[in-house]
Formats: C-alpha cells, structure tokens, sequence
C-alpha cells in the first residue's frame, strides 16, 4: 500500500469511516488494490449514496372545497385533505369544528358544519391544523404521525427523531373575559409562519392570525377584519 496517500491507516488496515462517509466494502478492497487517492475515493462514496430528498414542501393539499346547503356549509373532499396529510378524516373533521368554532357532522369522506363559511375559511382551519397536528417544529417536515403515550398524543418526526405533545385549544369557560383578538381592533404582531397561500401567521391567546402581504419574522400592527371560531382574519394596518 501507498505511503502519504491521505487515508488514515491503523494496524495496515483502512477504517471503514473517512470523514461522515463510511465506505462500502468493495471501494475499500479497491483502494487497497489500486491506491486510489482519497479524494477520488471520497467521490466513488458520495456516488454510492442513495439520493435524499432534502426538499421541505413535500405537502401538496388540495384546496378545500366548500358547498353552501341552507344553513351549513359542506366541505366536499374532506377525505382527499386527509388522504394529502396523511391523517385520518374524522380527526381533521373534529380539528376544524374547534378551529372555527361550530358543530358538524362526518359522514364518508363528508363534512357538514353549522353555519356559512368559505372556502378560505376552511382553508385557514386547515393552515392551522397542518402547524399543530402534522409540521414537526424541529425540523419544519412533514414526516410525521400522531402517536398516543401515556395518554398523550405526540407527534413523532420519523424525519429527524423529535417528539412533541399536541396542543388542544379549548375556549374559555370565563365569559366576561376579554377577547384576546376582536373584529375592528388594531394590535401589533410578530409574524412566526407561512400559510399554504403565502399569507402570513400570527398567534395571539387562541387565535391564529392570517395576514395577507406580511413575511415570517415581520413585526407588523395589523387591522382584524373578521373573525371565524379562533381563526382570524387581518390586514396591515
């Protein structure tokens, strides 16, 4: 074998680790027959390395769809919404009723709520819903699933090993508390997120606030135009 070729050598024999590359047994006899240089054997490594898709949009939710019907509003494909983040329906269903508020019924892959609501509504329900119950907030991946411990549900990232409880928002029992966010108002807000329409997000008490035009990091006084159950819907002000 070579002398000075770069390739650590212990008891004449080439450790399996260069670096954060572990060669594969055959580069490995093949540096020792033909004294390849490191580098070209870091680079026949680095060829030998499956591909990672380091990409973190790996979400592609359809739009909601949302269908008035006297005094309800359908959401049409929720199970198709289910389906894209891999979550089952009746969770997603029971997560948006909190979110905006109301009651409603499940039926096959349906859903019904009490009350007239949009489609940016359900939109935004479902914003909220990706954030708590499926965005590992380590590493920002999607590749995660509920599990339940001890009684608690956690998210589990199978991207990167990090675990979290869900947090479960209930409104307050106390009904001559002031509102954290009311309609008209004018508050000052730290944009911490980015919906799937590229608005901005804010959080204040139980509401999460959408606002149009606003960048994750802005610090921004924003103008509530609405409210629908904690969702909220702002612009700059």
């Amino acid at each position: 074998m070579q002398e000075g070729c770069g390739l650590p050598r212990t008891d004449g024999k080439i450790p399996p680790q260069v670096g954060d590359i572990y060669l594969t047994s055959h580069l490995v006899a093949e540096y020792v027959e033909t004294g390849m240089d490191y580098e070209a054997t870091l680079d026949r490594a680095m060829d030998d390395l499956p591909d990672l898709d380091a990409s973190d949009d790996r979400l592609d939710v359809p739009d909601a769809q949302a269908q008035k019907d006297g005094a309800f509003t359908r959401l049409t494909n929720l199970s198709a919404l289910g389906d894209a983040l891999n979550r089952d329906p009746e969770h997603l269903h029971s997560a948006i009723q909190q979110e905006l508020g109301t009651a409603g019924q499940y039926d096959d892959g349906r859903a019904r709520y009490n009350g007239e609501f949009s489609a940016a509504d359900f939109d935004a329900a479902i914003d909220a819903y990706i954030a708590e119950y499926v965005t590992c907030s380590e590493c920002g991946l999607p590749d995660t699933r509920l599990v339940t411990e001890d009684r608690t549900q956690m998210l589990r990232c199978e991207a990167c090993g990090a675990f979290r409880p869900v947090a479960k928002r209930q409104a307050s029992n106390d009904q001559t508390d002031r509102p954290d966010v009311e309609e008209g108002e004018t508050y000052n807000v730290t944009i911490t997120g980015t919906g799937r329409k590229g608005d901005g997000v804010a959080e204040k008490g139980k509401y999460t606030i959408f606002v149009p035009g606003a960048e994750e990091g802005d610090e921004v006084d924003i103008y509530i135009k609405n409210i629908s159950g904690t969702l909220a819907f702002a612009r700059l002000a």
